[in-house]
């Protein structure tokens, strides 16, 4: 899930096993094997090997869907669009945005005219559907790190 949520997630080896606490052999042997797959491609920073998802493979689409549905990503921006009006974008930000799972799903929604009481109701939903916690913040503007889930314009990433 590291990877495949987020192309953009790049981590080298002694991160993710203290990240997902355990030994740098196993996690070693782990990358290895995806890298040799072809499900990952390597780089070096700093004197370090570091991984990220190799997009052009072409299990990558079908692998970042199925990371993107077990996780309730697109239930939960069909609920919001459905029921709550002057959304014009979601972004996924926090754990999740950067291919961990926390048990908690932030999201920003960013619009107008927001009914904000009626989306704890669609929030509570959509906890009870994906069984996992969301925190839901409602904003005007947002410009930070993120994973768009929806654009008005069209603008979504997949």
């Amino acid at each position: 899930m590291k990877f495949f949520i987020n192309p953009e997630n790049e981590s080298y080896l002694r991160e993710l096993a203290k990240e997902f606490n355990e030994s740098t052999n196993s996690v070693r042997r782990e990358l290895n094997n995806l890298s040799e797959a072809g499900y990952l491609t390597t780089g070096t920073l700093q004197n370090k090997v570091t991984y990220r998802a190799n997009t052009s493979h072409p299990l990558y689409r079908p692998l970042h869907n199925m990371i993107r549905k077990s996780l309730g990503l697109e239930s939960m921006v069909e609920e919001i669009l459905d029921r709550l009006g002057g959304v014009e974008r979601i972004v996924l930000v926090g754990d999740y945005a950067q291919g961990r799972d926390s048990g908690c799903i932030e999201v920003v929604v960013i619009g107008s005219d927001v009914n904000e009481s009626y989306l704890d109701i669609v929030v509570k939903s959509i906890e009870n559907k994906i069984e996992r916690k969301v925190d839901v913040v409602v904003q005007s503007y947002f410009d930070g790190p993120g994973i768009v889930l929806y654009d008005i314009k069209g603008e979504i990433s997949s």
